[in-house]
């Protein structure tokens, strides 16, 4: 009986340690699988309007960015139904979502700045940064870290539905801009654009996400899931 009870209690004690022991051992390896808990929002939030830039070369560097294998939006499950929510209020509003960029994996952020420090890659110069020094993107727009490789931050703006076609609303700066008038409060931008941005973020924080004043289209989910974790699995 004695040795029934020890066993039994060997037991519970391997399964209490076991999760923190497996937790301990991760390797820098095993970010590049995709945990359980990220959610595809192509297929939770179907009604949205998706246009993946880095999948395809219509981006600012040019090309697709590494560890994009498909179209998709992904997010930690906390981020992806707080999103679901904040859709169905924009539909009650007559507007749909339009997203640009989920998860991100750190080798795509790796590739941002491998090309940041190319200066003689300036392809994309006029429509993306083009009152700013290529070397000067690293920092204020592009770091060797990044919030979406965290699955809880989000690229995206609003379409209205104009005569039977979904149409951007005015945000005054296309997404990606490189420049001081993607700041959410931008004096130069008109009120009608103003108020765009603000019926976005208006949203966005209703929905539990903070917003980025540089961008007017970054949110990020508070608090992070994953706070100090930056994963590397890639969009597929």
């Amino acid at each position: 009986m004695l040795q029934n009870m020890i066993k039994r209690l060997l037991k519970v004690i391997f399964l209490m340690i076991a999760p923190l022991f497996l937790l301990a051992c991760q390797s820098a390896s095993d970010l590049s699988l995709r945990p359980a808990g990220f959610i595809d929002i192509n297929k939770l939030i179907p009604e949205a309007h998706f246009d993946i830039r880095y999948f395809t070369a219509n981006n600012f560097v040019g090309s697709q960015i590494d560890g994009y294998q498909k179209p998709k939006c992904l997010l930690q499950e906390k981020a992806a139904f707080a999103l679901k929510r904040i859709a169905v209020n924009a539909q009650k509003r007559g507007l749909k979502l339009k997203i640009f960029d989920c998860y991100r994996p750190q080798q795509a952020v790796d590739h941002f700045v491998r090309w940041a420090a190319d200066m003689g890659d300036q392809k994309t110069k006029s429509t993306y940064y083009p009152k700013l020094d290529k070397g000067s993107l690293i920092g204020p727009y592009i770091a060797a870290k990044s919030g979406h490789t965290r699955g809880a931050t989000i690229d995206l703006t609003l379409t209205e539905n104009i005569q039977g076609q979904w149409r951007e609303l005015d945000m005054g700066g296309h997404y990606d801009f490189f420049d001081s008038i993607s700041n959410t409060d931008d004096k130069r931008i008109s009120k009608k654009q103003k108020k765009n941005r603000y019926i976005l973020k208006q949203l966005m924080e209703a929905g539990g996400y903070s917003y980025y004043d540089m961008e007017w289209w970054h949110f990020s989910l508070q608090p992070q899931p994953y706070l100090d974790t930056y994963f590397n699995f890639p969009v597929n």
